[in-house]
């Protein structure tokens, strides 16, 4: 088990967190650029070593509590590293993401997530809207489209 010094140092290492000393010598990491409310990532670091990370929006199956946080008393340095990264990254604004896909007569396509959703535009003209990548992908590669690299 890593040490309070040895995890506080580690956390401390995320340039984009804030630290806020709270009581009985606890400690709070916040990440002040969230899109959501949610901005505490490290609750409650205990010099004990106890300790939680928001983990609600992560892919892992971190087994978390009612308030979406894990405890990470017994992480060691790399899963430590991850979890905190992970949080920063489901607070944060994705990366815009677009694709261009042509077909055999040049005429383009853009696929653009945004808001959740994969829409398909025509110039300005939205043409579809898939909740996936892969359903958007599959309606452009039955109309003849390619993904442009």
């Amino acid at each position: 088990m890593l040490t309070f010094d040895e995890k506080l140092a580690i956390i401390e290492s995320f340039p984009e967190l804030v630290r806020r000393d709270i009581s009985l010598g606890r400690v709070n990491f916040h990440f002040e650029e969230s899109i959501m409310d949610k901005k505490i990532v490290v609750y409650r670091l205990h010099p004990n070593g106890n300790g939680f990370v928001y983990a609600e929006q992560i892919d892992d199956n971190y087994e978390t509590d009612q308030k979406g946080m894990v405890n990470i008393r017994d992480f060691t340095e790399d899963e430590l590293r991850k979890v905190v990264q992970q949080s920063i990254d489901s607070l944060s604004e994705p990366e815009p993401f677009e694709e261009t896909w042509i077909n055999a007569e040049n005429e383009t396509l853009q696929l653009v997530y945004d808001f959740d959703l994969w829409n398909i535009y025509a110039g300005d003209m939205l043409d579809a809207t898939y909740p996936t990548y892969n359903g958007a992908a599959d309606y452009l590669q039955q109309e003849g489209f390619r993904r442009l690299q």
